[in-house]
């Protein structure tokens, strides 16, 4: 085979490096990082490169192919080059490195750094002042917390700006899981920050010191004589008890274990994590890669697992993993360094733990079947898919699953004639009996401003009617539509209702509230094909309308301004003549017939009139 360009640059570049632990950078034509590794000895491996078996590798043929240099760091030993690698890899994102796609991870609770804090279950970690209690397992567990600080510490978790006043507050207000901190005089700033603080202590852990501190405050609430306080604090009291007793009973019954099962196709492979806490599985995670071209499960192993843990809070205390790979002692170090404890990282042979791995691998085989195979999804598989993907909490014990999705477009001409519509997703399929169509009162070049009117109208009569929302609400333009679309909403108290946007790729979606982090939804997605279905049915009935609406408006400028000529009439005359530029050119007498000699008189009056100003223009 021939040899790359700069072959012979690239080779004394390689022989050049020191044999001294560190990483090691392929660079491209324009500056860009295309591959980065990790050595305990860089001249070593980075001679292997140059090999005759390598050459004739798909993937280091490519790399060389592509390379116009090669750049490196030296460090201390290997656990730091593997710290360093897992760091550039998330930088720079190389093309031939093995990338964690999947930016699913494990769910934590934020409690935000604000005047008046608010909660929110969030699977990406900031440094932006906030306070993350976490992970949890399973990923519904975060869920259940969350609703449980709504309903009992009263801590909302809303996208509402609270710098400013509002002039009510929404719903959730008034079912009593919000103090209200958005409309002034509703809450003190005291009791706030109270609240606010247990909420801390009861992430925190710190339970014991919050029942001590509900205790006194019922036993004051009582010698008040306020009797009803006092009986929400005595609650409240016995569920923090009995949370907290669950779970020491729980952390005593076993360690935590993470076993990894891989099934690869080259070049698509899926993997599995199960989470096992206390000899239960009660999470799982799903990866998928679809350019795994020069697949290798050792490789592949070395380089999913540090992106997997390194620079997560939480770590368990056994891996298990199909297979051993280069590195796996070091990175069992780090993740001991960063753990604070002992972290084993092995291969079962045997017993419950080799059972449990060819459970994740049997697992990893069906998803990737499920996904590459293209499996049409249930509606309710589709509904949950839609809330992982936009982190909504799940559906509560016992009631209905909703998997209703309402879709706004706004089409016009210039200004004119704006229409919109809104179809619907339910079940699996578009909902046509449920589809809806608006006129917009303002006649203007104002997306902005169509799109707020047409959310207002929709939702304040679903409350008129007192009817439910659907599972969130998706409205086709940029990030200037969503937040339209959030005033309206926050406008009629539904502030609450998850809202999205369609950007003009449709692979990716801006969730209200998480505008800096696009969510990107990549090929094999069902939740991507049905994004496409929804949208172009969207904008298909809104197109559809705007042309019925255009048409009937042309119709009304040529025809029912003629004295004496109605809807009736000129439906009449259209259909005879078959267009107004046939009727125009009808002779006096075949309009008499068709309408009579009065109207036929005033409709070629009409014509004549518009032909004498257009030739006076002239």
């Amino acid at each position: 085979m021939p040899l790359p360009p700069h072959w012979d640059e690239l080779k004394a570049a390689a022989w050049e490096l020191p044999a001294a632990p560190g990483i090691y950078q392929f660079i491209g034509r324009d500056g860009k990082v295309l591959y980065i590794g990790k050595a305990k000895s860089l001249r070593d491996r980075v001679r292997n490169y140059f090999s005759n078996e390598a050459l004739a590798d798909v993937k280091r043929g490519g790399l060389l192919s592509e390379s116009r240099s090669i750049g490196n760091i030296l460090v201390n030993n290997e656990k730091e080059a593997l710290a360093l690698e897992n760091n550039l890899i998330k930088q720079h994102k190389p093309k031939y490195n093995i990338l964690l796609r999947d930016d699913k991870t494990y769910p934590y609770i934020k409690l935000t750094k604000e005047k008046y804090p608010r909660v929110y279950v969030t699977r990406r970690l900031k440094k932006d002042g906030s306070t993350y209690f976490g992970p949890y397992f399973p990923g519904n567990l975060a869920h259940r917390l969350v609703r449980f600080i709504h309903r009992h510490f009263k801590l909302p978790s809303c996208s509402i700006d609270l710098t400013r006043a509002h002039p009510r507050p929404c719903l959730e207000y008034h079912i009593h899981r919000c103090w209200g901190p958005c409309v002034k005089g509703l809450v003190s700033d005291d009791t706030y920050q109270r609240a606010a603080e247990d909420v801390r202590a009861f992430l925190g852990g710190r339970r014991h010191q919050l029942v001590r501190d509900l205790r006194e405050r019922m036993l004051r609430a009582s010698e008040d004589l306020e009797f009803e306080k006092a009986a929400s604090l005595r609650n409240l009291i016995a569920t923090v008890e009995e949370i907290t007793e669950r779970q020491r009973m729980a952390a005593a019954e076993g360690r935590d274990i993470d076993i990894f099962g891989v099934h690869a196709e080259p070049p698509l492979v899926a993997a599995n994590i199960f989470h096992v806490r206390n000899g239960r599985v009660v999470d799982r995670r799903e990866f998928y890669w679809e350019d795994a071209a020069d697949y290798d499960e050792a490789e592949f192993l070395a380089s999913l697992l540090p992106q997997v843990y390194l620079g997560q809070r939480h770590v368990p205390a056994l891996v298990r993993v199909q297979r051993e790979f280069e590195g796996m002692a070091a990175l069992a170090e780090l993740l001991a360094e960063n753990r604070g404890a002992k972290v084993e990282i092995a291969v079962p042979l045997r017993g419950s733990n080799r059972a449990l791995l060819d459970l994740v691998v049997t697992n990893a085989r069906s998803c990737f079947e499920q996904r590459f195979r293209v499996r049409k999804p249930t509606a309710d598989q589709m509904a949950e898919a839609w809330r992982d993907a936009l982190n909504l909490p799940p559906a509560e014990e016992g009631e209905k699953s909703n998997n209703r999705i309402e879709c706004f477009d706004i089409s016009h001409t210039q200004g004119t004639e704006v229409v919109a519509s809104m179809v619907v997703w339910e079940n699996g399929r578009m909902k046509k009996s449920a589809y809806r169509k608006f006129i917009v009162g303002r006649q203007a070049n104002d997306d902005f401003a169509a799109m707020r009117e047409v959310v207002r109208r929709r939702y304040s009569r679903l409350q008129a009617e007192r009817k439910g929302f659907p599972l969130f609400v998706l409205v086709d333009g940029g990030i200037g539509q969503l937040h339209a679309a959030a005033e309206a909403l926050e406008e009629l108290g539904a502030a609450a209702l998850p809202l999205a946007a369609i950007a003009k790729r449709e692979e990716v979606l801006y969730v209200f509230g998480q505008e800096d982090e696009p969510l990107i939804l990549d090929r094999f997605s069902p939740i991507l094909h049905a994004v496409q279905q929804i949208r172009d049915e969207a904008h298909r009935f809104a197109i559809t309308f705007h042309r019925q609406r255009r048409s009937k408006r042309a119709l009304h400028s040529e025809l029912l301004d003629i004295p004496g000529v109605g809807e009736t009439t000129a439906r009449k005359l259209l259909t005879q003549f078959g267009s107004v530029a046939g009727i125009r050119e009808s002779g006096f007498e075949d309009l008499s017939a068709a309408v009579g000699r009065q109207r036929a008189a005033a409709i070629r009056a009409h014509f004549a009139g518009a032909a004498e100003g257009q030739a006076q223009q002239l």
